[in-house]
Parts: structure tokens; sequence; C-alpha cells
């Protein structure tokens, strides 16, 4: 059976016409296919080229995540000594000007070479990491500082040719749009050093305890090359294998410094290994968290904010703490509280320590406790201590203002009763005790503390105060050590111990000091456990060693660091 013939069927070959071979149609036809050929890649190139002006102008350059804006609030005491921070990252913002020059070329130096001078990516490091990403293959690095930036700041960390690629459109876009200090600062304040850092100004505090601008060269180079796997560099100063590594990296962005003419040949042969801080940090860290505690709540009242938006708005907390003092009156609380033991019944001795500046009231030192972690509740701030005869002096004497009503307190603060003394101290004048002498923010200061007086008792009546702690109470008058002489001239200090109970049936044991210069307030209690769990009920002072010498001995040792510091 025939078969219709199709609409459109290609005509056959001519019977008896000889067939045409492959190449010479090819040959013929090669004109019209070259053509075809050129016209197919013009048109991709030029829907590629399209794609990319249309993606481009697409791109709008994200606002930073909110985990990279936001800051954590640092506190430095009175000299100007790393105390703490506070705050769910360890980020502090620094303008560019405040980096030295020398730290800025060695991250570039380190990191991407052509910063100054490219347009924001590296197209061998992007097809590095699309082919590793097609291919399986591990994850790949080599992106320039703006593109770190880009994906340390604006964007998620998730791995994948899209975002690879809207980093390098908004990599090149950040690098057409922006100032190239702008995008290095930038990376600066968000790039992770290690040991909790991120930004260069928390780097340069945990490294080497200085501020950014304050970094040698030798410090900028450490940290440049810490950047590249901070992880494991962060271990540098306490890990013989990490430091020895770092020091070859350390050596090859020296030397790419000197290459490029940042440093000179004279700076390179002076560069010498930095010294690190000691990582992790110490068990003073932790006690000292009582004095972050008081001073956020203050500087928080102050600005008339929140402590968790203090915590989170990258000030700086100028203290009126004296760290060396506050360090040596905690080591020496530990001295000899591992000798007091306890009678077997668990009795724990408490130990609190106040010095305030009479006239000023600036906390000087405030020891609230031996451990934060076991122990939050500060002693010396809140804790109730029972006065016994160390307010006897007060007897008969009218107090006004803030004071009224200590002749009836039966169990005042450490703090209340060393801001007594110290208004004695400054002649009847009541200075509100305050732990923040300034805040300042971004290198501007939000708020300078005043001392808050008012005077409280007249001449009559200091004197008389003074007169019984020294006459009554077991007071004692010695000489002013030199550094604490006013004009040449010597005055004395004052010095009692007083308390609850006594023999076997001592309770409290308070020790003060006073002069014009400091006020110096001691008390040890004690505690033992409840009936009921996680409650506690107060004890009799353990008799060996004696609390009273315990409590002289202290003061004595405090004041005598305190005169010479």
């Amino acid at each position: 059976m025939r078969l219709p013939p199709l609409a459109g069927r290609l005509p056959r070959r001519a019977p008896g016409r000889p067939r045409v071979p492959f190449r010479t149609r090819l040959r013929r036809n090669r004109g019209r296919l070259l053509r075809r050929l050129l016209v197919t890649c013009l048109t991709l190139v030029v829907l590629v080229c399209g794609g990319a002006v249309v993606a481009y102008k697409l791109t709008v350059i994200p606002e930073p995540h909110p985990e990279t804006v936001v800051q954590s609030t640092v506190f430095v005491d009175a000299g100007g000594s790393y105390l703490g921070r506070r705050g769910p990252v360890d980020r502090q913002e620094v303008p560019l000007s405040q980096v030295p020059r020398h730290v800025q070329d060695a991250v570039i130096a380190a990191e991407n070479r052509s910063f100054r001078t490219d347009t924001g990516v590296s197209p061998r490091a992007v097809a590095r990491a699309v082919w590793a990403t097609v291919s399986g293959g591990a994850p790949q690095g080599g992106s320039t500082i703006t593109q770190q930036y880009v994906k340390n700041a604006l964007l998620t960390p998730e791995r994948s040719l899209t975002r690879k690629a809207r980093e390098a459109l908004i990599a090149v876009k950040l690098d057409r749009t922006r100032d190239k200090d702008e995008i290095l600062e930038g990376y600066l304040n968000t790039v992770y050093f290690g040991r909790g850092a991120a930004g260069v100004r928390a780097a340069a505090r945990n490294y080497f305890d200085v501020a950014p601008e304050d970094l040698t060269v030798s410090q900028g180079a450490a940290l440049a090359a810490i950047v590249n796997i901070p992880s494991y560099y962060e271990k540098a100063g306490s890990d013989p294998k990490v430091t020895a590594r770092l020091r070859d990296r350390w050596e090859w962005v020296l030397d790419a410094m000197e290459a490029a003419g940042d440093i000179t040949g004279g700076q390179r042969a002076a560069a010498r290994f930095p010294a690190f801080r000691f990582y992790p940090p110490g068990g003073t860290e932790g006690q000292r968290q009582y004095l972050i505690d008081v001073a956020a709540q203050e500087a928080a009242g102050r600005l008339g904010i929140t402590v968790d938006q203090l915590a989170r708005g990258g000030y700086t907390v100028h203290t009126t703490f004296d760290l060396t003092l506050q360090d040596a009156t905690a080591e020496s609380v530990k001295d000899r509280a591992e000798d007091s033991g306890d009678d077997g019944g668990g009795v724990r001795v408490h130990t609190a320590v106040v010095g305030i500046e009479p006239g000023d009231g600036a906390v000087r030192v405030l020891y609230g406790g031996a451990d934060y972690a076991r122990q939050p509740f500060n002693d010396a701030v809140s804790g109730a201590v029972e006065a016994g005869s160390v307010l006897d002096p007060f007897g008969g004497v009218r107090l006004g203002g803030p004071l009224r009503g200590l002749h009836g307190s039966t169990a005042p603060t450490p703090l209340r009763l060393a801001s007594a003394y110290a208004a004695v101290a400054a002649d009847g004048v009541y200075a509100k005790p305050r732990t923040v002498d300034r805040i300042t923010r971004e290198g501007r200061t939000v708020h300078t503390a005043r001392p808050e007086t008012r005077r409280v008792l007249d001449g009559k009546g200091t004197f008389a105060v003074t007169a019984r702690a020294r006459q009554g109470f077991g007071g004692q008058t010695v000489p002013l050590l030199p550094a604490a002489r006013a004009g040449g001239k010597e005055e004395n200090g004052t010095f009692l111990t007083a308390g609850a109970g006594g023999g076997i049936a001592r309770r409290t044991v308070w020790s003060v000091g006073y002069d014009s210069r400091l006020t110096l307030a001691v008390a040890l209690f004690a505690d033992r456990p409840g009936a009921k769990k996680n409650t506690t009920v107060p004890a009799r002072l353990p008799n060996d060693p004696s609390p009273t010498g315990y409590a002289e001995e202290l003061t004595g040792e405090i004041w005598r660091l305190a005169g010479g510091s």
C-alpha cells in the first residue's frame, strides 16, 4: 500500500545525481555557518552582559546585620586600665583615622594586596569558588577585603553559587559607590580576630591591652596575621606551637609590607615579635564582675537607659575604681581566707571591703565577694551586716540628709557605713558614693559625673565622732604615709575596730580607717547552711584565727597599699 505524499517533505535527490561529499558541503556553507555562529555568540554575550547590567542595576546594598552593628560597652578603671565589658559581642567601632596607617597596611598585605586598586572582586577567586561548589570540593577563600566585608557584615553565611554571585555584585557596587577608606573602616570594625574580639579595637585590647591608635608595627602585623585563622591563632602566647606558627606568618606579613614600601628596611629589621596577653584570662576576671555590675547600674541610670541598652550601646564607662588596689585587695582577702577555715559546721566567712574618697564619693575599692559565679550577690553594696558598736561614735550626734536615721540602723551595708565615716573625714560633708567618673561613646564624652555633696554634720559633731572613735572604742591614731601628706603637713588618720558580740559569741567585726584622703571599711560576718535547701542563716565567726586580728591586718595592708599607689 502506497502512502500519500507528506506536505513539506524534503525533495529527494534526483536519480542519477551524484552525492555531494560532506566536506564539500561544509566548505560551500562555511561562511554561512560562521555567520550564524558569530550571531549566536554575540547574542549570548549581549544577553549575559545585559543580564549582568540589569542584575547590577537591581542590586541593592543591604544594611549591615544587626549583630554586626551591635557594640559592647567597655569598663575601665580610673587610670584607663581595662576592667571588663558587657554586651553580646565584644566589639566597639573605631574611626579609620584612629587606626595607624601601618596597621591598615598590614591587614591589606595579609588579606588583599590589590585592595587600593582592584574593583572589589577577584575574578580568579570567584572562579575557584564556583568550581569548588560545582565539583563538591572544599570551600575556597581568597576573597578581596571588600568581598569579605560584604560576606561578614551584609550577607548570610550560607554557601551557594547564588550567594557568591550576589556577594560579587554587591562588592562591585560597593566599590563603585563607596570610598576605599570607608570600606576598609567597615571591614576593620567587623572582622573577627579570635578571643571573642570582633573588630580591631577589641582585638588590640584583648591581645595587647592597648588602644588601636597605640598599636606598634609589630603588633599590627601580628593582628593582621591572626585574621587568617583566628580561632587557631587566638592561643598565641600560651601555646608554643601556635605561637611559632603565627610568628612565621607575622614574618611573612612584614616582608610583604617592606616589599610594598609600607615600612622601611630599618623598621623591618627593628621589628620584634610582640608579647601577648595570656589567654584564657585569669581568675580575677570573675571577681571584677562585682564592680561591673555596680558601675553598669549607675551608668545606665545616669544616661536614662536600661542596663541592656547600655550593654549594646558601644559606650566606654570610665569608673572610679583603682584596679591595682582592687586586685591587691582580692589577693589579700584570698590569702587570709585560706587560713580561716571553718569550725566543721559549714560556716563560711564573708569579707566585704569598701574604700571611698572623702568629699568626692569616688569608690576606689569595692570587694563584694570571692567568686561572682558562685555568689553574684554583692556583700559590700547589698549585704546587711550587724553594726554592733561600730555606730556608737555617732551616738548623740545630729545627722542630716542621707545619714539621717543611721543611728537606728542595726545592720547597715558596708557601703553606707563607709560613706558615713567618709563624711566625718571630710569635715561633715557627705558625698554620695559613685563608681562612674565619665561615659564616652566613639571618642565623645556623653556624661561627666560631678560629686553630689551635702553637709550632714557640723564641726562640733565631726569632732565628737572622731574623738569617740579614737578614745572609747579601741581606735588608735597613726601617722599618715608620706604619699598621703598634704602640703608637707603631716596629719593623723583614725582607725577603730568594733562589731557585734564578743569572745566566742562574736558575730561581726568592723575595721574602719579614715583620713582626708581615704575612708576604708572592712566588714567580717559569717553564715552557714539553713534548714531548707539553698538557704543560709547567720553564724558566729570562727575564733581561729582571730577575726579581729584578721580584719585589722587586712585594713592595715590595704591602707598601706593605697598610700603607696
